[in-house]
């Protein structure tokens, strides 16, 4: 397979010049000299590699992989690794940034990375899964370690591809090292709350959010794009906090039932159902564009990018709107939610349960001592309301959205410990 370099996409923005332009606003507000402007735009590693797999057919195939390293500036860098056809050098460098201030934002000493190999793994058996893994996990071996970068999973990937990935790198070792990859098994040292905390982090964020707006739990309406593991365990958790989840969807549609979704019928339905919603009862099938335009208070994006764009933004009635997913408001749509008084809690911050208690497995790993699930659950509970507080407060101060005061606080975090360490 051959590399193509990136090329804009006429009805999709740059994901990296969205990721960009709030950079630069930022920037701006807190008078950002122009030596850390350009060392913190710029990606500090790029790796693409070709990777050679044997197929089941006996045929060999070259995939395309890309690691990037963003920042190892707060310390080793920390981002996951995904298995999409999408895959391209653009969204896996944004990705890469986007980790560098979520790590930041939420005070966790890491730096920002993202990884991801073109592919289908629906469409491949677990054996070519497993050689894929394996190869990528190989040319990567200077890149990957627990003191320099730390790869999780993401999209097409969970904890099978990150325990492959750190028995291949145990390997070239010659010892066991946990601490080389977190979303592991929690038999190979994968930590409690785990499997859930992305998803608690939106809860916690949103809950926090609908304090501010004064919104009352028991009263609101909520609705859910994308219902893979973060949307499902949000979705769940705010239910069991008053919240009414009126809408979900997955690849096969949207669900609506303005009388509120049971998430655990929800949730059953779809893994009894080769994990899809098609056919679920309890709920009628709408457009799925249509469940992002619902009169509900909080809409929770938690599927793919740039899916509330310039186009869909102002027809959006959510009050609230809470990002699960990386990167789902385009850049151009901000400044519309701003203006029609829509409160977004960014994904640098939303989303940020999932890498604070992926830093809590690394943690453990490095002690050789595993914590609760209640301990994982208060400290990671603790962080999230604290960093949307300090967001808040910020957004006050520099009377900017959510997002901009979020990029202002991990900025600021970044260029301080840049100027400590005396820059280059």
């Amino acid at each position: 397979m051959g590399y193509i370099e990136p090329a804009p996409i006429k009805d999709k923005e740059n994901p990296f010049e969205s990721m960009m332009s709030r950079f630069h606003i930022a920037a701006q507000a807190l008078g950002l000299d122009d030596e850390i402007y350009n060392v913190l735009k710029s990606p500090y590693k790029q790796a693409i590699v070709s990777l050679p797999v044997t197929m089941d057919d006996g045929s060999i195939k070259v995939f395309e992989g890309y690691r990037v390293i963003h920042s190892n500036i707060l310390g080793p860098s920390k981002g996951g690794v995904r298995f999409d056809m999408g895959v391209n050098l653009d969204e896996v460098k944004a990705l890469a940034a986007w980790m560098t201030w979520k790590c930041a934002v939420v005070d966790i000493p890491y730096g920002g990375a993202k990884g991801g190999i073109k592919c289908d793994p629906r469409s491949m058996s677990p054996g070519e899964i497993e050689r894929l893994t394996r190869a990528y996990t190989q040319n990567m071996h200077e890149i990957f370690g627990p003191d320099r970068d730390i790869p999780a999973p993401d999209m097409g990937t969970g904890p099978r591809e990150m325990a492959w990935m750190m028995d291949e790198y145990s390997r070239a070792q010659g010892m066991t090292v946990n601490a080389v990859v977190t979303g592991k098994p929690i038999v190979l040292g994968g930590s409690l709350g785990r499997t859930e905390a992305t998803g608690r982090g939106v809860m916690i964020s949103a809950l926090a959010a609908m304090e501010k707006m004064k919104i009352n739990p028991f009263n609101a309406k909520c609705a859910i794009q994308g219902f893979g593991n973060v949307g499902s365990w949000a979705g769940k958790l705010l239910e069991e906090r008053g919240v009414s989840i009126v809408a979900i969807s997955d690849v096969s549609g949207a669900y609506y039932n303005d009388g509120g979704i049971n998430m655990n019928e929800a949730i059953e339905y779809r893994n009894n159902n080769n994990g899809q919603l098609e056919g679920f009862p309890g709920a009628e099938k709408i457009d799925p564009d249509e469940l992002l335009l619902l009169e509900v208070d909080v809409l929770i994006p938690a599927a793919k990018e740039d899916v509330i764009t310039f186009d869909n933004a102002a027809k959006i009635k959510a009050k609230l709107i809470v990002e699960g997913a990386n990167g789902p408001t385009s850049a151009r749509a901000d400044a519309i939610l701003q203006e029609n008084d829509v409160l977004a809690v960014p994904d640098i911050l939303a989303n940020a349960g999932g890498v604070t208690v992926s830093y809590f497995e690394w943690v453990q790993n490095r002690l050789g001592y595993k914590w609760t699930r209640e301990r994982v659950n208060r400290r990671s509970d603790r962080i999230m309301k604290t960093s949307f507080n300090k967001v808040y407060e910020i957004s006050q101060e520099y009377k900017v959205s959510l997002r901009i005061a979020a990029y202002i606080v991990a900025i600021e975090k970044v260029s301080t410990t840049y100027k400590y360490r005396g820059g280059f």
